[in-house]
């Protein structure tokens, strides 16, 4: 099992690599995770299980608004909804950025508006809602890095539910705006989180500091009546 688990890991590890060497430069203080430092802290995390559902579904959005409909993606797929009907893959069709959207999601925001302008985190949890799926949405002003660091690691670790953060990029040092993706795994002895980025042609998936995460989450929403950014944990 252990070697199983190696072999998992390198795979996704391999493939990100090349990715790497075309994206943006990394701030101090951010660990990319398809370095050695970056392996090292994901084979010694204690709170990793949500990676391995998270990486068999990994999705690049495909547009610079679409972090949080690729995010959404991720998660449906990995969390097991109800799949979307496909003629071309027997009824067994899998969650893209185009099928997230339905009437249920679009009565939320509809899709032409965040083409335009993405979303807030509001909005993002509304449309996992949307979909019949458990969703908790805590802005970061209203909670405390202490509660974030331990419903996060909680939730990475059970393997059933899963956290998305709703971040400034630009807090942590990367460019430039707000942003939205899942969270991988923890590793309790650096007290870092696993970003699993969603826009792998800018920045490759990386190891944030806890304070440092909740200090970009803790930042005001873009149209959102001055409520801050935070993260969102999802369940069936």
């Amino acid at each position: 099992m252990r070697r199983i688990f190696f072999l998992f890991a390198a795979t996704f590890l391999a493939g990100l690599s090349p990715l790497h060497a075309e994206t943006l430069p990394l701030p101090d203080g951010v660990v990319a995770f398809d370095s050695p430092a970056g392996e090292a802290l994901f084979l010694g995390a204690e709170a990793r299980q949500d990676y391995f559902q998270l990486s068999m579904h990994f999705v690049t959005q495909d547009n610079p608004a679409f972090c949080g409909p690729a995010s959404m993606a991720m998660v449906l797929n990995a969390i097991g909804a109800p799949r979307p009907a496909s003629k071309m893959t027997l009824g067994l069709g899998l969650f893209d950025q185009t099928n997230v959207f339905t009437p249920a999601t679009e009565a939320v925001k509809p899709s032409a508006d965040i083409l335009k302008a993405g979303m807030t985190l509001d909005e993002f949890g509304g449309m996992l809602k949307a979909h019949d799926l458990t969703v908790e949405v805590r802005h970061a002003g209203e909670t405390s890095l202490d509660d974030f660091r331990k419903v996060a690691a909680q939730t990475l670790e059970d393997g059933d539910r899963f956290i998305v953060v709703n971040y400034l990029r630009k807090a942590i040092g990367q460019e430039a705006g707000g942003h939205i993706s899942p969270l991988g795994a923890y590793d309790e002895d650096t007290d870092r989180f696993l970003i699993l980025d969603v826009t792998r042609y800018k920045y490759p998936p990386v190891w944030v500091g806890a304070a440092a995460l909740y200090d970009a989450m803790n930042t005001p929403d873009s149209d959102n009546g001055g409520k801050t950014r935070g993260y969102v944990v999802v369940g069936r």
